[in-house]
């Protein structure tokens, strides 16, 4: 089987020049892969080049797929994602995969940037201060989620239990998701992404595609992400994603 003209093309347009690190060891399987992900799953693409590239970094983030992250790194940078935006992908996997698991992928790409010219740090993009991070991490978790949903939640969390909502408040939504660099509705793909690919996620994957609804993402936008998802992180979690989606937002021929 050798490579399609469609995958070849695909490929040189983010690595040109460069051959697969595994085409002279695993030349079949190179092949197979780059028919399946160049060519086959692209031909359902609806995403611009830039946000497929970014909703797959935060994906491999979340499986620890460090080798291909870092080849794909290099790839979104060639065709355009900036180094903020990089940047903030990165800081928004924080409080859903863990620094425990952030750390290295932070570590390897300041060195990418920096082989790439980019002086470090680059510019902040905090818009909170400690005084309001709670007040307006509330306000965006309200307006991403769901006022209604996020008043229930806090209403039923128990008093030795309620540090946690504080926290999501304050930390997850007040610290992360009032960052600029990045907008909402991008961040929500990115997001979704991660829970995704972290697996065993379906409940917080549904909340979240709730909220990517919310924030105007459609259900075909979040079945592309998906899709696009799917030679990186298997079948198995792509199944139970497209499950979850089809029970929260079913699609229109449905039943």
């Amino acid at each position: 089987m050798a490579p399609s003209e469609t995958a070849r093309r695909n490929h040189d347009e983010l690595f040109p020049g460069q051959l697969p690190a595994l085409a002279v060891t695993d030349p079949e399987l190179v092949e197979i892969f780059n028919n399946f992900a160049f060519d086959e799953v692209l031909s359902h693409e609806r995403l611009d080049t830039r946000t497929r590239l970014m909703v797959q970094l935060a994906s491999l983030i979340a499986s620890q797929g460090m080798r291909e992250y870092r080849a794909l790194l290099g790839a979104a940078l060639t065709v355009g994602v900036t180094p903020v935006e990089v940047k903030e992908l990165i800081y928004q996997a924080v409080p859903y995969v863990g620094m425990g698991k952030v750390s290295d992928f932070l570590h390897a790409t300041n060195e990418i940037l920096k082989e790439f010219g980019v002086e470090l740090p680059v510019p902040g993009q905090s818009t909170t201060t400690p005084k309001d991070r709670a007040e307006k991490g509330l306000a965006i978790q309200k307006e991403i989620i769901g006022a209604e949903r996020i008043d229930d939640m806090r209403a039923a969390a128990s008093a030795d239990e309620m540090h946690f909502q504080e926290y999501l408040a304050a930390n997850c939504f007040g610290d992360f998701l009032t960052r600029t660099g990045i907008d909402v509705p991008r961040r929500e793909l990115l997001t979704l992404s991660m829970l995704v690919s972290l697996g065993g996620c379906e409940p917080q994957v549904k909340g979240h595609i709730l909220a990517n609804l919310n924030v105007g993402n459609s259900r075909g936008l979040m079945l592309e992400v998906i899709t696009q998802l799917l030679p990186y992180i298997g079948y198995p979690r792509t199944l139970n994603a497209l499950r979850v989606l089809n029970e929260t937002v079913p699609a229109p021929n449905a039943g």
